[in-house]
């Protein structure tokens, strides 16, 4: 068995996800369910999600879309709360230096994008079609491996625009200076956020309603710290109908 929440853990909120586990280990429980007694946090993503005996994680739309969703189970979207968007949804802050003169996204043509993968549906898929619309798209990148490394990238002249999870940027602002030396140039348009899922044999109702109750019985002050306002499901094509870019937009090597 395995499981993890590795998506939005900031050390700073190491503690609060063992809190959430171990209220979704209490109503897996109750169901019947068994799980691990912790997060395996540090665990490489795709053997995470692609184990059969995978308890529950959380996966990015453009994995799930492309790769994952005939193999696992969907479970359910947590809510964050992101101003801009319906409940369940999410969108990418395009973050720039606060100090660079530019003041129009078609200023940037020419600039290097700082981008944590190319199978990221936040960090690649959301800013190729913003871009789209207007016709372009970067020619000089920069690959970072990470949200927050993509901020640091940008704040330290190592690029200059980079696309971030909304949920991830503002755990930045919570949690690190370098939001001090960003400011958010534009938004993407909404799409369904990052979806809990289990292994290809798990109970998806079961599941479901021990995570929905988890969230429910965590402390007002783990809520806060985690963003989290409670679950919502959506039909598995809202995962797929979401547009993913063509592989001749990105860069020769990654």
């Amino acid at each position: 068995m395995i499981a993890s929440l590795m998506m939005y853990d900031f050390p700073a909120l190491g503690a609060a996800h063992a809190r959430y586990w171990q209220a979704i280990r209490h109503e897996l429980a109750v169901r019947g369910i068994d799980s691990p007694p912790k997060l395996s946090q540090s665990a490489e993503e795709f053997s995470v999600w692609r184990n059969p005996a995978l308890v529950l994680s959380q996966t990015c739309g453009m994995p799930y879309r492309l790769f994952l969703h005939d193999q696992v189970t969907y479970v359910g979207t947590p809510v964050f709360g992101i101003d801009g968007c319906p409940p369940g949804y999410y969108r990418s802050a395009l973050v720039v230096r606060a100090d660079d003169p530019r003041t129009a996204l078609n200023d940037y043509r020419t600039a290097r994008f700082a981008y944590n993968q190319t199978i990221s549906q936040s960090g690649w898929a959301a800013p190729y079609e913003h871009l789209r619309s207007g016709g372009w798209w970067f020619n000089d990148f920069h690959h970072s491996h990470g949200h927050a490394k993509s901020a640091h990238a940008v704040a330290e002249g190592r690029a200059d625009i980079a696309s971030l999870d909304a949920q991830t940027w503002a755990l930045i602002r919570q949690h690190d200076p370098v939001a001090d030396r960003l400011r958010v140039l534009d938004w993407t348009i909404p799409t369904p956020g990052l979806p809990y899922i289990a292994g290809p044999s798990a109970d998806a109702s079961l599941t479901s309603q021990a995570v929905a109750s988890a969230i429910d019985s965590l402390s007002a002050a783990d809520r806060t710290a985690l963003c989290l306002r409670g679950l919502v499901q959506f039909p598995v094509a809202a995962y797929l109908e979401v547009p993913t870019p063509p592989q001749s937009a990105a860069p020769a090597t990654v």
